[in-house]
């Protein structure tokens, strides 16, 4: 059960960051004064480095470490695992796109609006609601 409650810990800190960071992109978009810019650069940065990154990295350490200790016997043949499993090859990929934009915005060249941001803002909340409800109600 310990690996269970840091897999969770991890993962609500990676979902805090997930959450947030795409928010901090609307503001830093509609930001034009150079206090301001400055100021979301080192917010972002150090919450993608210091706190999403961290919390993606140590969630698969425990979730990798909960399939080689029992999970993988009770749960690697059912559908709803292998599902559950390609929504995290997803969500890491919208993580590594935070990045991307992290990186954008770094080095001012973002072409992005606000309302992009915002749409992004809200991929997250799909990613886990879906995850939540696999591992959860295990449906299939």
């Amino acid at each position: 059960m310990w690996l269970k409650a840091f897999h969770l810990i991890f993962m609500v800190t990676w979902f805090a960051g997930l959450f947030y960071l795409p928010r901090l992109f609307v503001y830093h978009a509609m930001s034009s004064d150079a206090v301001g810019v400055e100021r979301f650069k080192i917010m972002e940065r150090k919450l993608y480095y210091g706190i999403m990154t961290p919390g993606m990295v140590l969630t698969f350490v425990f979730g990798i470490w909960m399939l080689a200790d029992y999970a993988w016997a009770s749960y690697g043949s059912q559908g709803w695992f292998h599902a559950k499993l390609g929504l995290l090859v997803l969500l890491v990929g919208y993580h590594f796109m935070c990045g991307k934009w992290l990186d954008d915005f770094k080095h001012d060249r973002n072409v992005r609006s606000h309302v992009y941001y915002r749409w992004a803002n809200e991929i997250p909340v799909l990613f886990l609601f879906a995850i939540v409800v696999l591992a959860v109600v295990k449906p299939f």
